[in-house]
């Protein structure tokens, strides 16, 4: 199978522009594509430090709709949670240790109470960010991270 990759923000929807005060006739319905980019990762990361930087970069301005975290072996050890952040602050999208890692199945990543990591989500900033998972410590754990966005600018409330 091919692949296509173009420029967004991507919009979808027949009605462009509302002309009149018909829905689905002559009322604007056009909507913005939700993008998504996953990793499998594990606990221990790469060189065995808890520290896994993904390649899961997400464009500028973009707004995060969800993150989950698919665990296919459970996080071990002392502590079985993990954060969610970016490389240039390991807290930006999660608190450390707030997801938890040693329940099986999928796991929902919030920003919490917090609003700078609720800003983060809306808008990740002025440039792009690569996502980084900060395990509380080494284990055996392994899973798939996903990251749901939408383009830049077009859902920014």
């Amino acid at each position: 199978m091919g692949t296509t990759t173009f420029s967004g923000p991507v919009r979808a929807g027949p009605i462009k522009y509302t002309t009149g005060t018909t829905l689905g006739t002559d009322v604007a319905d056009i909507g913005e594509v939700v993008l998504s980019q996953y990793q499998a990762i594990t606990q221990a990361g790469p060189a065995a430090d808890g520290v896994f930087t993904t390649d899961i970069v997400i464009p500028a301005g973009s707004t995060i709709t969800s993150i989950q975290l698919y665990v296919g072996v459970v996080w071990s050890g002392a502590a079985s949670t993990l954060g969610i952040g970016t490389t240039a602050s390991a807290t930006a999208l999660t608190a450390a240790g707030a997801v938890a890692g040693g329940t099986l199945g999928i796991i929902a990543a919030t920003a919490g109470a917090d609003a700078t990591r609720v800003g983060n989500w809306i808008n990740v900033g002025t440039t792009d960010v690569r996502i980084k998972v900060t395990s509380t410590n080494t284990g055996a754990g392994t899973g798939w991270l996903v990251v749901n966005y939408i383009q830049h600018g077009t859902y920014i409330p």
